[in-house]
């Protein structure tokens, strides 16, 4: 009897470890994850760089696995499709662009010219260390077919931009008893800025390195709120 319950017992002790992944088994499901991760990245970063050097309009799934050093098979196999492939491209320029924002503008602690600030710095910042995003980010603004593209996913984020900047303004103005400043066109002139000054440094690269919207940008903040914002800033 004893015997008989000892082989029960046995049985039963090892039926969970047969339905149980154990870290052996883990570890390779975790590499293929990473493996596939990177190889998303690649085609991702390949089409970036084709789209800046090139534009939409020759980039097609076979020559973005040329560009990438593989098969066009593995392309679809992650994306499907050229468009999801472009909205990937664009949804991971605009989850960059949002990290440095939250980094300099949503900083603990900070005032509101602090913010504002950070999101002058912000334009610039990004447009001086990935020129190539910023170039694909034109692209995709200024062709209409990408354009339903960028309307979904990177329009509602410079709205958001711009309103949040617009409700650090009205902040200024309130707590620094400013009368008459136009609120509305100060944060609409600042965010044309930004794209012009994007949209220039696409046409005119070696113009990039200059500090032009940093000081136009201040300017017309020193203007409207002298006492907060220096021009040397």
């Amino acid at each position: 009897m004893k015997m008989v319950q000892r082989k029960a017992t046995a049985k039963r002790g090892a039926e969970p470890a047969k339905g149980r992944a154990s870290a052996n088994d883990a570890a390779p499901r975790d590499r293929r994850r990473e493996r596939g991760e990177a190889s998303v990245q690649r085609i991702i970063d390949a089409t970036i760089e084709l789209i800046a050097e090139e534009g939409l309009a020759s980039v097609t799934m076979q020559r973005i696995a040329e560009h990438v050093g593989s098969s066009n098979a593995l392309v679809v196999f992650h994306f499907r499709s050229k468009e999801n492939l472009f909205r990937a491209v664009l949804r991971y320029l605009s989850d960059q662009y949002d990290q440095l924002w939250v980094t300099l503008v949503r900083a603990p602690g900070q005032s509101p010219v602090e913010r504002l600030l950070g999101a002058v710095a912000c334009a610039q910042s990004f447009a001086r260390r990935h020129p190539k995003w910023v170039s694909v980010f034109v692209a995709f603004s200024s062709d209409r077919k990408s354009m339903q593209i960028y309307n979904e996913i990177g329009l509602p984020s410079d709205l958001a931009y711009t309103a949040e900047a617009r409700e650090l303004l009205v902040e200024i103005s309130r707590s620094g008893g400013y009368v008459g400043v136009d609120i509305d066109t100060l944060s609409e002139s600042l965010n044309y800025l930004v794209h012009g000054a994007w949209y220039w440094d696409h046409l005119n690269p070696t113009g990039r390195d200059t500090d032009v919207l940093r000081k136009t940008m201040l300017l017309l903040l020193h203007q409207a709120f002298p006492r907060h914002f220096d021009l040397m800033g």
